[in-house]
């Protein structure tokens, strides 16, 4: 049985538990085409109350590829010509929350934090393909 995408999924690291969630947002222009297309990673540090969730924001722009179908999969991210992840794989996720760690975002922080995430994909995606893990 497939899982929902729409459940948040459960990722430990370095003794913190995040609970962790993909979604695509867009907006329709005047004629009816999607437009302004991004991808949403949300991390929530656990248990709930402890610290704000970090929201990882891919948005739509030239040069950089996003969830649309053919020939990328559901949840791509990346450069056209360059580093890119799927963000439903957990050791993407991971390399992500890493790089904004790395990066000073504090998840105990109560507010909720948004960082471009084109900004953290080159250093991600090297990690998530380092033989070593993150």
């Amino acid at each position: 049985m497939p899982r929902s995408s729409k459940k948040p999924r459960r990722l430990v690291a370095d003794g913190r538990v995040y609970m962790w969630k993909m979604r695509h947002s867009h907006r329709r222009d005047d004629e009816g085409r999607c437009v302004d297309c991004r991808q949403i990673l949300t991390m929530s540090p656990q248990p709930a109350g402890t610290g704000g969730p970090l929201r990882i924001i891919f948005a739509d722009g030239p040069g950089r590829y996003i969830q649309g179908g053919a020939p990328f999969g559901s949840g791509d991210v990346g450069f056209s010509r360059g580093a890119g992840l799927n963000l439903h794989e957990p050791g993407a996720v991971r390399a992500l929350l890493d790089v904004a760690l790395a990066g000073g975002w504090q998840p105990e922080e109560r507010g909720a934090v948004e960082i471009d995430g084109w900004s953290l994909l080159e250093a991600a995606a090297a990690r998530s393909t380092d033989p070593e893990g993150p």
